[in-house]
């Protein structure tokens, strides 16, 4: 029986594969399992008995109506070539092996999509649906998103990805997945599969790790908070306002996006530059006299573009720099802080300078780095930064932002390898 059931199984495995099964056949299309050392070695094995148990099994197979078998120079019982299926037979097939035809559970999962077409209207949902439906409509595979035999749980993916899209107001991936699954450990399980549909059919998450572009949509794993030092006078908690001067407080302050309706700069401090900073270890490193400095790690998240957009209400004379990476990965997440924040953001060492200077640190390009590299250079969008990428390009190098030496308020210099 193991060998039937094999052989079944691979026939209509190549029977859902071909043309055959959705009609579209304009020749004679034979479905057959080739009898091989790659599909049955032990068929080969001169010590196995198996040899004589795959020949009852094709003759069982032949009985029965299913399948008849090729052999070798016509020689019956000598050596099996191939079996071929009968294909007015499939049918019955399926119901002997307990299987569910592709075709039936394609419609099953285009009944799905039909309904949640007005349901789920949001940008991601929407693309996924409409791509899912035009590949179940032609007979191609999307086993890398569904699992065809559970059309509710395609259901529940979908569903969750508009929510998702639709969620306002901050909440945590436990607390999310019991209102979506009415179970706090269901999205964790998902949240890998869901990250790569918002990667693949959003047009701004293609880079970004999912924790990331969940963040977008205010759902942390964590506590979300904004990392800020240097100069600069926060009021929080109005009417009963108390003052934080971050001048006192040399690390900064970690400031939770709850708290952050309530703050409110004060213009009695002067600041002359507002700098994000791509690193966490440069960010407590870092200096900077008359200056605010923001922990961004990484790509922002709507909390931390909201923080910096009041910040440019109230400083608006200020130079909005960006220090990060002189990777692509630095330069991708400089362009997006641009264009998701409307600050007219410059480059902070970031430049060829800074390449010549800490050359001994530099890192060579990988060939994908190469690859989006390509991207970035054609690219209009990041036309002020390409003389530093065809620098990096030419040079074949790259610079992590821990490796630039920091001078602090002390005038110490803490370069890369050296401890204080």
């Amino acid at each position: 029986m193991k060998y039937e059931e094999r052989i079944l199984q691979a026939l209509l495995d190549s029977y859902e594969r071909s043309r055959l099964s959705r009609g579209e056949n304009v020749v004679a299309v034979h479905i057959s399992f080739q009898i091989t050392p790659k599909t049955i070695p032990i068929y080969f094995d001169e010590n196995s008995s198996a040899y004589e148990e795959i020949h009852g099994a094709a003759g069982h197979l032949e009985e029965m109506g299913y399948t008849h078998s090729v052999w070798k120079g016509g020689k019956k019982n000598h050596i099996l070539q191939k079996i071929v299926l009968c294909d007015d037979k499939v049918d019955e097939i399926y119901s002997y092996l307990g299987r569910i035809p592709e075709k039936r559970m394609q419609q099953a999962q285009l009944a799905v999509l039909k309904a949640l077409k007005d349901e789920c209207t949001t940008p991601v949902a929407g693309r996924f649906i409409c791509w899912l439906d035009e590949r179940l409509k032609q007979g191609k595979t999307v086993r890398e998103y569904l699992n065809l035999e559970d059309a509710e749980g395609s259901r529940r993916l979908i569903r969750a990805i508009h929510a998702i899209e639709t969620n306002q107001k901050e909440t945590y991936i436990r607390e999310f997945s019991v209102r979506c699954f009415g179970d706090s450990k269901e999205l964790e399980k998902k949240v890998g599969l869901i990250g790569k549909i918002l990667r693949r059919f959003s047009q701004d998450f293609e880079e970004m790790d999912t924790d990331v572009i969940l963040a977008e949509y205010s759902i942390y794993r964590t506590p979300n908070y904004v990392y800020v030092k240097g100069s600069g006078l926060l009021r929080i908690g109005a009417p009963n306002a108390y003052e934080i001067d971050l001048r006192n407080l040399r690390q900064g302050i970690g400031l939770s996006g709850e708290d952050l309706v309530s703050l409110e700069w004060s213009e009695d401090v002067p600041v002359k530059r507002i700098i994000t900073i791509e690193n966490l270890t440069t960010f407590f490193r870092w200096e900077e006299s008359d200056s605010i400095l923001i922990y961004l790690g990484g790509y922002h998240n709507a909390v931390r573009r909201k923080f910096l957009q009041k910040l440019y209400r109230v400083f608006p004379y200020a130079e909005y720099l960006h220090f990060g990476d002189i990777d692509v990965g630095g330069f991708e997440i400089y362009r997006d802080l641009c264009r998701r924040t409307g600050i007219p953001f410059c480059t902070y060492n970031m430049g060829i300078s800074e390449l010549e200077q800490y050359e001994q640190y530099t890192k060579k390009l990988t060939v994908n780095d190469r690859k989006r590299l390509d991207i970035l250079l054609n690219n209009e969008e990041y036309e002020k930064v390409w003389p530093v990428l065809n620098y990096m390009r030419e040079h074949g190098e790259k610079l992590e932002q821990e490796s630039i030496s920091i001078e602090g308020k002390s005038g110490l210099i803490v370069k890369r390898g050296e401890f204080l």
